[in-house]
């Protein structure tokens, strides 16, 4: 008799617990004595904007279904969504209070180094002068201070600013107010930087928040007014970040969108953060006012919120408390003299950035704006950086009369506003832009350029796991593959083709492209190594990637290691596959990595028998990217970049000092492995130096 299939939940992590796993792990980050102080900051500030995202999107959608009165065990991996709301609730508690534990001690040890962080209660004469004057030419022409007794109706909070609730204890002799304890809102001003130095004194270093400022200046701001006393407490709402998008015909997409992003700041709430000492009157009078309900996420947090902040926390001249900053490398046998196509046209190239620099794909572009032989170029855009050289390259082919086609995401969650202005500008200049697809994002990363030689076009193209954005490529990994390979080229301008007429299905001979063929692709390579493994023949996959939760792909994965075929996968964020169970999953092994630099690189490995098949990719194995995204993988042939390839994943798959054991008990242990230190990422920056130097 064959055993009871187990129940879904025991066979998948759900992938709203699983991400907030992800989290734990950037935390972890935080609190690694081994990180430079100033870096475990910045760590809590990428902690804290996570959590932001995830509520605005993630939270907002399990709240849509409690509001919609259904319970989501199907879509939720077996939980309902009130119990996975619950859950999520008390998860993140925990965080918040490990997170500001942390805070504390990273502030504590900064201090032994001569940086002091401090309130409006440990100001010196000196510098409350200079807090003062700061305060009468910076903030308060900026301040936005609301006295709520005066309103019959409440303000609309901003999506996650920063406010200070204000209760203020009138004097018997005030005449302004019917009530003695009277409420006021400020709301932290955006455009000034959260914290401020302050004068050194006796070589010690001094930064106070904004916040602290603001309170330190309160007599001053309520001058006009007889109190007998003022206290000050942090909120914050995060609002649901969905973009409802109008269906008005007359309307272009660019229109409805630039509409919809303007409206997302009154979405509805989804989270409410308080300082947890604030007085129990005060908290009642603002949910009463707000509308705050069982259904929101109700957070008690510290005396300092919106603390992503402390991503931009200042560095003041000391690189001693920050990582040693190492100059991206070139890429071995592609030099920037003389022109970049004329090497592609010879061999392809492979770009691992931030190991190796993002200049390359501007270089490509810039040439080929100005190379009076290419004709035509084509590119996929998903996120651009604040300042574009992209953008600016592909205007400036535009005016040299080149025709420039560009597919704009205008989705990219929280980029609308930078895509839409960049659209617009580019749209002005004479590029031609496409928009998507109807019900599809586009989310791969390609370009091709098409040269005239001779009496023949030549295609050139370039194919990446990650956004051309120059400001991400220092700080997130991916691959690009540089290559003059005609078919390539060709394939690339088929899915073009499918963004002008796609009610037509395109066949593909070389890339695999989602939402056609890339769960089926996925699925035959490892039912391959399945047929390999029983044939005796040499099997395995390894997998690098963001994200794993696709439940059907999940079993494919569980059918092949029940089968004995081995699987390695490295993952960042979520994992909702359940590794090493006997009889399921005891052939899979999975890790995840969380260092200096954001893992993003999506890299596909399948044995075949002793001669692999290598892919790079824009997609995650996710049901978005599957189904309702366009994705492109790109197969690499070029049997030396096969080969760094396969290295890179050992070198990855080796790390002993930040990869973490994904396993059921979720509990993010660290592989602590005997034999030399190899901490991946600072080992991949030595591995691309020594090619260089072999070169």
């Amino acid at each position: 008799m064959s055993p009871e299939p187990k129940k879904q939940y025991d066979r998948y992590i759900n992938r709203d617990l699983s991400w907030l796993k992800f989290n734990a792990r950037v935390l972890q980050e935080a609190n690694d004595a081994s990180v430079p102080l100033i870096e475990r900051l910045r760590f809590l500030g990428i902690f804290s904007n996570n959590l932001d995202e995830f509520f605005k999107v993630r939270y907002a959608a399990i709240k849509r279904i409690v509001d919609a009165g259904k319970v989501g065990r199907s879509e939720l991996g077996g939980m309902s969504a009130i119990e996975l709301q619950e859950s999520i609730t008390q998860t993140v508690i925990a965080q918040q209070q490990q997170s500001l534990d942390i805070l504390g001690a990273i502030e504590h040890e900064l201090a032994k180094e001569g940086v002091h962080v401090i309130n409006e209660t440990q100001i010196t004469p000196a510098q409350s002068e200079f807090i003062i004057d700061y305060f009468l030419r910076e903030v308060s022409p900026a301040l936005v201070t609301i006295i709520l007794s005066e309103l019959d109706t409440f303000p609309a909070l901003k999506d996650s600013a920063a406010y200070l609730a204000v209760r203020i204890v009138m004097s018997p002799e005030d005449t302004n107010f019917k009530e003695k304890v009277n409420y006021a809102l400020i709301e932290l001003p955006e455009g000034i930087d959260r914290f401020v130095p302050l004068p050194e004194e006796n070589g010690q270093k001094y930064i106070i928040l904004l916040d602290d400022l603001i309170r330190h200046c309160f007599d001053i701001i309520f001058s006009i007014f007889d109190y007998e006393s003022i206290t000050a407490h942090m909120i914050k709402i995060t609002r649901d970040a969905e973009l409802d998008i109008d269906s008005d015909l007359s309307r272009s997409f660019l229109e409805k969108i630039s509409k919809s992003v303007a409206k997302r700041s009154s979405g509805d709430p989804v989270r409410f953060v308080y300082d947890r000492t604030i007085a129990p009157e005060t908290l009642h009078f603002l949910m009463e006012k707000m509308n705050i309900n069982s259904t929101d996420s109700i957070i008690p947090g510290g005396r300092y919120h919106n603390r992503r902040d402390y991503m931009k926390f200042p560095s003041l001249g000391r690189a001693d408390l920050l990582y040693q900053t190492k100059r991206p490398l070139p890429i071995s046998g592609m030099s920037f003299e003389g022109s970049l196509l004329a090497k592609i046209a010879k061999k392809d190239y492979l770009l691992h950035a931030p190991y190796q620099t993002f200049r390359y794909v501007v270089k490509f572009l810039r040439e080929s704006a100005l190379d009076p032989k290419v004709q035509s170029i084509k590119i996929t855009i998903y996120r651009l950086a604040e300042v574009s050289h992209i953008a600016s390259s592909l205007i400036n082919a535009a005016k040299n009369g080149k025709d420039v086609l560009v597919q704009i995401e205008l989705r990219a969650r929280f980029d609308e506003a930078a895509n839409i202005h960049y659209a617009e500008q580019m749209q002005n200049e004479g590029v031609r832009l496409i928009f998507g697809v109807k019900g599809l994002k586009v989310h791969c990363k390609a370009c091709v350029i098409e040269r005239l030689e001779g009496d023949k076009i030549k295609r050139y193209s370039f194919i990446s796991t990650g956004n051309f954005n120059e400001t991400t490529a220092k700080i997130y990994t991916d691959y690009t593959l540089f290559t003059a390979n005609d078919d390539i080229g060709k394939d690339i301008n088929k899915v073009f083709n499918f963004f002008d007429v796609n009610y037509r299905m395109k066949t593909y001979k070389h890339l695999v492209v989602s939402p056609h063929y890339t769960r089926d692709v996925w699925s035959e390579l490892i039912d391959h190594e399945i047929a390999n493994h029983q044939r005796g023949l040499s099997s395995g996959i390894k997998l690098k990637l963001n994200s794993l939760s696709d439940h059907r792909i999940i079993e494919k994965l569980y059918h092949a290691s029940q089968q004995g075929v081995s699987i390695q996968i490295v993952v960042r964020g979520i994992c909702c596959l359940i590794p090493g169970v006997k009889g399921m999953s005891e052939h899979i092994e999975v890790i995840s990595v969380v260092d200096k630099f954001l893992e993003h690189t999506r890299l596909y490995i399948f044995e075949n028998g002793g001669s692999p098949k290598v892919y790079i990719s824009s997609a995650d194995f996710m049901a978005r990217n599957f189904d309702s995204r366009v994705e492109i993988s790109c197969p690499i042939y070029d049997q030396d970049i096969q080969q760094e390839l396969l290295e890179t994943f050992e070198i990855t798959w080796q790390d002993n000092v930040k990869a973490r054991l994904i396993s059921q008990t979720q509990d993010n242990a660290y592989i602590c492995e005997s034999g030399p230190v190899i901490r991946s990422q600072f080992a991949l920056y030595d591995y691309y130096l020594k090619k260089l130097e072999r070169s």
